[in-house]
């Protein structure tokens, strides 16, 4: 190679090497370890490790597949089981909604109601360790610039999550409580490998495709048919336990 091309050569590759790495840090599942990743940061720099006990990215084996959770942090005060989104944009959503919006210049993309998504989470969590459900507390976090345009949950937010979880002082555990909870959970936990991941995957499409399961709580679904509103007449899949579990499916 001439010298005067030389130099040429070197910014294109610097080009389509920094192409590339733009690319990769926007697929999903990128973005997404992110945005655990800074929550992890952010729990063990400003949570006092003598009270809390923190835990990420685990998958605990449930009745009817298996369930991720982001990040898990015990403590006396109860277990803060916490579900992390990596979204810019305005959110829009409601406790109750199956589904919330995110809008993105113009744009809109519908994901998974995060409380409901949680809700699956510690039901399982409580399943696993034996445990009531008045002893966990439900945190959704969102990461990378998002901003509220519907009025949200207290234990939904986009900053100050540690001091929300500082904010619970009810003691509902002894010492040794969170530690023996920490160790059942360390010890029941599947390995972090690719093939717990596929088979979570796995477990995900057979949960949502089912007719028989409700894939929010477990509960048996129910066959009914709308009668008023614009549904009127269709028929749909119902939990069994509404009204305290709200998932629908269209038939």
């Amino acid at each position: 190679m001439t010298p005067i091309l030389a130099p040429l050569w070197n910014v294109a590759y610097f080009l389509i090497i920094a192409a590339v790495i733009a690319g990769v840090l926007r697929l999903p599942v990128v973005k997404g370890w992110f945005g655990e990743a800074q929550g992890a940061v952010a729990k063990h720099l400003l949570l006092n490790k003598d009270i809390y006990t923190t835990l990420h990215n685990i998958t605990i084996p449930t009745s009817n597949g298996t369930t991720q959770i982001d990040h898990v942090v015990v403590s006396k005060y109860g277990i803060f089981v916490i579900e992390t989104k990596n979204m810019k944009g305005w959110i829009f959503g409601d406790k109750k909604g199956p589904q919330w919006t995110q809008n993105l210049f113009g744009r809109k993309f519908r994901f998974q109601n995060p409380l409901h998504q949680n809700y699956r989470h510690i039901r399982a969590l409580a399943e696993f360790l034996k445990l009531d459900d008045t002893n966990f507390h439900s945190v959704v976090m969102f990461w990378g610039d998002a901003q509220f345009k519907t009025p949200m949950p207290e234990n939904v937010l986009t900053a100050g999550y540690t001091s929300y979880i500082k904010s619970k002082q009810k003691v509902l555990f002894s010492d040794d409580d969170v530690r023996s909870i920490v160790s059942v959970i360390q010890s029941g936990a599947l390995p972090k490998t690719w093939a717990t991941r596929t088979a979570h995957v796995e477990s995900l499409k057979a949960r949502h495709s089912t007719t028989t399961t409700c894939p929010k709580c477990s509960s048996e679904l129910v066959l009914r048919t709308a009668k008023s509103g614009a549904n009127a007449g269709k028929q749909f899949y119902g939990c069994s336990k509404f009204p305290a579990c709200r998932y629908v499916r269209n038939v």
